[in-house]
């Protein structure tokens, strides 16, 4: 039975709120046979606004709209409201009254502006209400004779509106009065107003993946596509999944196309300009050296850190003979666009189990297994366990699985897969949905970070999504759906502890001490935070992954960009991990720092320039719309990996931050993988 209509949401659906960027009206436009199939918005906005974003051509024109969460209904060739709806809504519905009821109530609750009101909606702010406060609204509402519809959304919106009134019923009023069935309809949303769509009898859904825990929470028995992108490339993917669009539509519209003026601005004009021709071919020339320097990392149980036969090992520097968990995980991910090279797919799933036939009893993924011994470590330095190894292995896992489809992998794996799982959710001690993660231990392992530690995360919330969707390859969708509604809890939860803000509302809990909130607005998501203090540093990799893994919204995203950029975490290359460095006397300044001289200031963790975070800050780039841009920042990397120390093309482990002079071990498997990665997508390969 084909699709005849369409019912979407548009904000943080088929637009991104704060920016309006979307990828919708040019997909939409090269649909063939669009025509045929109704399209119609169904939004909280009211009817002007939504017109407003038509007569701009931010979206394209429908055929119907639904407006102020389901009280009116507009047909847009006709340029009438379908008034026959509207007296529906009238039958117990007393706007005065309510607004007597609500405003009497001893809640911290605000009325919205007075554009988004009217006859039949009566709209509040309340920030994180519980449901005790909830059933205490509704029940004063009843009391009072009043027959009225309560929702809430977006863990902040409070609609009142007629008992009728709701985007579900709205949506079925009008598919009785064009004939159409639900079976042949589709509908995508984001909040919690978008449930009572999804509640339509044998109706089609898309979630896309920046959906509200509210709504996955109401689409857990339900047939539904969950997308795995958010957005309107979300509801795209969606649509390609019911067979409404080919793939190549999905494929070829992101985000990307749109850029923003007011980052233009902050560039100059040189370096803005695409990359010349011998440019692209040194890029492309290093992106030829990076596969040649991967291989040199296969062994037989997986990827090394570095070439085994190009670098000396003694002492400490012993456990580079390893595969490790975290570095092997990263390659694995990195490599994944070669996952046709027979050899490299080998090395890729052997990583995988090397590490994964290692875990602990309680799913504790080892720091490392010895190549020479096959004996595992689960601890670093001082004997400090490896949080990040497991998340990054999860992670891995998942991309390795969606690339190849090999579900049996995945289902011989599955219960030690749910023991690690298990392991890092015993790391949240509070159950505050944030992990505690001891002093150096993740990836900077020299380096004196601890408690509420941003990297660790912005991974925990990417491990969740990963293992949800792995869950969902083979059928298990309740389990599934919980660990993708816990995602969004962590999502939230980092926002309101790392993006410090003086606008936050006094009435909530604070992330942490009072002080904080009278210090300043962040411009981008700060270093760490414990229960007695936090850092002001901006961690440049949690910046990054942040944003590539869709915590950050574009608007936030492009604040952390303008300051990375202003201070210069890419000069002389892409990029140093952390700004401002530490240096002594400051108070977060360690003694250990000093052994080897490793974390001196601009050294190893502490501004040190890592070329593995140096893709990932390209892609970072890329996905912001500076396509331009990013290609320069591509070729700048390409010349660090270039220098080397002994010879040309050596990939190294980190460069000084100032100097830019490459240090550390030779052809590094992540800063290779990561950069041939990151030549795919910016579809340079």
């Amino acid at each position: 039975m084909s699709i005849q209509l369409l019912s979407f949401d548009i904000d943080n659906t088929l637009i991104e709120l704060e920016t309006r960027k979307t990828n919708f009206p040019s997909a939409w436009s090269q649909i063939e046979d669009a025509e045929a199939v109704i399209l119609c918005y169904n939004t909280g906005r009211l009817l002007d606004d939504v017109l407003q974003l038509v007569k701009r051509q931010i979206l394209p024109e429908p055929q119907y709209i639904i407006s102020g969460v389901g009280t009116n209904i507009y047909d847009v060739k006709a340029k009438k409201l379908l008034k026959e709806f509207s007296q529906i809504l009238e039958e117990g519905w007393n706007l005065d009254l309510v607004k007597e009821k609500i405003e009497s109530l001893p809640l911290p609750i605000s009325s919205q502006p007075k554009r988004f009101q009217h006859d039949f909606k009566k709209s509040y702010f309340f920030e994180n209400a519980s449901s005790r406060d909830l059933k205490k609204i509704e029940k004063t509402l009843i009391t009072s004779d009043l027959d009225v519809n309560v929702v809430y959304s977006g863990n902040k919106f409070l609609d009142i509106l007629p008992k009728y009134a709701n985007k579900g019923n709205a949506l079925q009023w009008l598919l009785a009065e064009l004939d159409i069935k639900a079976e042949q309809t589709i509908v995508a949303g984001d909040s919690g107003n978008d449930s009572a769509m999804f509640n339509i009898p044998k109706i089609k859904g898309i979630v896309v993946a920046n959906a509200q825990e509210e709504l996955f929470k109401s689409v857990t028995d339900l047939d539904v596509y969950l997308s795995k992108n958010i957005q309107s490339k979300g509801v795209l993917e969606g649509l390609h999944h019911y067979k409404v669009i080919p793939q190549e539509i999905f494929e070829n519209y992101d985000h990307n196309e749109i850029q923003d003026e007011k980052i233009i601005q902050h560039l100059d004009e040189q370096e803005n300009k695409p990359v010349t021709d011998d440019e692209l071919k040194f890029i492309i020339e290093g992106y030829d050296k990076a596969v040649e320097a991967v291989k040199l990392n296969i062994t037989r149980l997986g990827f090394s850190a570095c070439s085994l036969t190009h670098n000396s090992s003694t002492g400490t520097d012993e456990n580079y003979r390893s595969v490790w968990g975290r570095d092997g995980a990263i390659t694995v991910i990195g490599t994944i666009p070669l996952i046709g090279d027979e050899a490299i797919r080998n090395c890729q799933r052997q990583t995988l189990e090397t590490l994964i036939s290692n875990i602990t009893l309680n799913g504790q993924i080892p720091s490392n297994v010895s190549i020479d011994t096959n004996v595992p470590d689960y601890s670093g330095v001082g004997g400090i366990c490896s949080i990040d190894s497991g998340l990054w292995f999860i992670i891995a896992f998942y991309e390795y699985v969606n690339a190849t489809n090999e579900h049996e992998l995945l289902r011989k794996h599955l219960p030690a897969l749910k023991k690690v799982m298990n392991w890092l959710s015993a790391q949240d001690g509070n159950n505050d949905a944030l992990l505690e993660i001891p002093e150096a231990g993740d990836w900077t392992d020299l380096f004196g970070r601890s408690y509420n530690v941003l990297y660790d995360e912005i991974l925990w919330y990417r491990a969740n999504v990963c293992f949800g969707r792995l869950l969902e390859e083979i059928g298990e969708h309740d389990d599934a759906g919980a660990y993708l509604r816990w995602s969004q809890v962590i999502k939230k939860a980092i926002i309101s502890s790392f993006w410090p803000s003086t606008q936050t509302d006094r009435a909530s809990p604070f992330a942490f001490a009072d002080q904080q909130f009278s210090l300043g607005d962040a411009s981008y998501l700060i270093a760490q935070v414990t229960p007695f203090d936090f850092s002001w540093r901006c961690d440049v990799y949690g910046n990054v992954l942040a944003y590539l893994f869709d915590v950050l919204d574009t608007e936030k995203a492009q604040s952390a960009f303008r300051f990375m950029w202003g201070v210069g975490v890419n000069e002389p290359y892409p990029v140093a991990n952390v700004y401002p460095v530490v240096s002594p006397g400051d108070p977060d300044w360690r003694p250990y720092y000093a052994v080897n001289l490793l974390n001196l200031p601009n050294h190893y963790h502490n501004g040190g320039i890592w070329p593995f975070v140096g893709s990932a800050w390209v892609r970072f780039v890329h996905k912001l719309g500076l396509a331009s841009v990013a290609r320069k920042e591509l070729y700048k990397l390409a010349k660090l990996n270039h220098l080397g120390i002994n010879q040309e093309w050596e990939f190294n482990e980190w460069a000084h931050g100032q100097t830019g002079r490459p240090m550390g071990k030779i052809y590094q498997a992540w800063s290779a993988a990561e950069y041939i990665s990151t030549c795919h997508y910016l579809k340079i390969k």
